[in-house]
């Protein structure tokens, strides 16, 4: 895979993935046809289905599974701790000394742009985050939500599901 000034190493890739510049990728997969936008990151771990659009200056963790048919908005982060810390006990914590958490973000969900995903989540087929929003609990299938915290709007129509 070719991409000017990026950082890739030990990535699976499906077929025709397209990246653009300055992304930093390493131990993760990506799926067929999807596209990784400029200045995102994608951790060791995290898996991204087939036909899926990754904007601009995303952050995919560790822990985080999207599935098919999935759009991130620009600037979406997603967290992967409970409790972050660096230090415990007058040391750094190093890799496998905290738990990493879980996150699925299900077939043809949306999320808009700047929306905080925290960890132990699960966005459900078809839902739509508003941008900006902090999700901090499940979303249901074919649901809008929006806020900070997120909360239901409505449910959504003509949908994914």
């Amino acid at each position: 895979m070719k991409c000017d000034y990026c950082r890739i190493v030990n990535v699976k890739f499906g077929s025709n993935v397209k990246l653009f510049a300055f992304v930093n990728l390493y131990e993760c997969s990506i799926g067929d046809n999807t596209k990784i936008g400029a200045f995102v990151e994608i951790q060791k771990g995290a898996v991204i289905g087939n036909n899926v659009k990754v904007s601009s200056h995303t952050f995919i963790c560790e822990g985080v599974i999207i599935e098919d048919n999935v759009f991130i908005g620009h600037g979406v982060t997603f967290i992967n701790d409970r409790y972050p810390a660096s230090f415990t006990d007058g040391k750094m914590i190093e890799d496998g000394e905290w738990q990493v958490v879980q996150t699925i973000v299900r077939k043809g969900a949306s999320i808009g742009s700047n929306a905080t995903i925290l960890c132990g989540v699960e966005i459900g087929e078809g839902a739509l985050i508003g941008a900006g929003s902090t999700v901090t609990k499940n979303v249901a299938p074919g649901t809008i939500v929006a806020g900070n915290p997120a909360k239901l709007l409505k449910k959504a129509k003509n949908v994914y599901i």
